[in-house]
């Protein structure tokens, strides 16, 4: 009987220890993304979804955040593995610079994904028809954390005004700049996001409220001048939100896919591998992942250096990197 007793705790040691050794392979990949309302959230919980599904032994998750800054500060403390940034915040974190002064972020680019629009929103009454008429209004710059307060800041500052002192300044995401203004508790907002945002649809259909779009990519050459050239002029074509009826002269920053400097070749080659791959499969999330191309993968589109398993992978499907 005791040999037998003895015999079943070594067999339960076994499968225990084999349990422990499974569970100690299981990977597991935190996708820093940013707010509901926006785009990174839906594309990043698709992509956790892709991961989960397509990597051997990996569990991947999608973290709500404030957006570009905490996903990249979420990385530089190892608590993420991967985050969804705009091209000018994660510039910034790489050289330790602005917001990430004395922490240097060690980045790789995994892919560029899609331009990262801004938006300048107001509705009729509130007397903004300019960058300049927000001179003494009630302004959402964006969440902390957020690339849409770096990138508004810059807007900003391009326009000839100062961020705190020409205007009452609040920091809310787009959802909730979305209520604050339908609410009259602000007169505008910025949110840099892709095309549409959901909650930027949301106010266009409101009723009785009119949405305006304002006009600010004259700016661009000035931002350009102090920012490294990472800035575009564009349009937000009519139609792209509700009652929309004319297009809108926006600005735009490249969105890119990052990582930090741990992840190996291999996993950063499978990752962007099933991106495109399985493209289909995150537009079906938003359409913005259409975006997702090999010819956007260009070395000068992304501030920060590429992660050598990405370059592989992009050059044997014949990106010019």
């Amino acid at each position: 009987m005791n040999k037998l007793f003895v015999g079943a705790l070594a067999a339960a040691a076994t499968v225990a220890l084999s349990l422990g050794g499974a569970a100690a392979q299981q990977r597991t990949i935190a996708i820093g993304t940013g707010g509901t309302g926006g785009v990174y959230y839906p594309i990043g919980g698709g992509l956790a979804n892709l991961l989960s599904k397509n990597l051997p032994n990996t569990q991947a998750t999608a973290e709500v955040t404030g957006g570009s800054v905490d996903n990249l500060k979420l990385i530089g403390s190892g608590q993420s593995e991967i985050g969804f940034s705009m091209a000018d915040a994660a510039l910034d974190a790489y050289s330790g610079v602005d917001k990430f002064k004395g922490h240097k972020v060690g980045l790789q680019t995994l892919m560029v994904l899609y331009p990262n629009v801004m938006h300048v929103v107001t509705i009729e009454g509130t007397g903004v028809n300019t960058v300049a008429d927000l001179k003494g209004k009630r302004v959402s710059t964006g969440s902390p954390g957020s690339a849409t307060e770096v990138m508004a800041f810059r807007v900003i500052e391009a326009a000839g005004l100062d961020k705190d002192k020409d205007m009452k300044r609040e920091r809310l995401g787009v959802a909730e700049s979305v209520n604050a203004i339908k609410d009259h508790k602000i007169d505008a907002f910025f949110w840099v996001g892709g095309l549409p945002t959901a909650a930027v649809t949301d106010l266009g259909a409101t009723p009785g409220v009119t949405m305006k779009l304002v006009d600010h990519s004259d700016v661009v050459k000035k931002m350009n001048e102090k920012y490294n050239n990472l800035y575009a002029a564009t349009d937000i074509k009519a139609g792209t939100y509700p009652n929309q009826s004319k297009p809108n002269k926006a600005t735009a920053v490249w969105n890119i896919l990052v990582t930090g400097d741990k992840m190996s070749d291999q996993e950063a080659y499978n990752i962007v591998k099933l991106i495109v791959d399985k493209k289909a499969d995150l537009v079906a999330v938003h359409k913005e992942a259409n975006s997702f191309s090999v010819e956007n993968q260009i070395k000068d589109n992304s501030p920060v250096p590429w992660h050598p398993g990405a370059v592989k992978f992009f050059k044997e499907r014949g990106a010019k990197m």
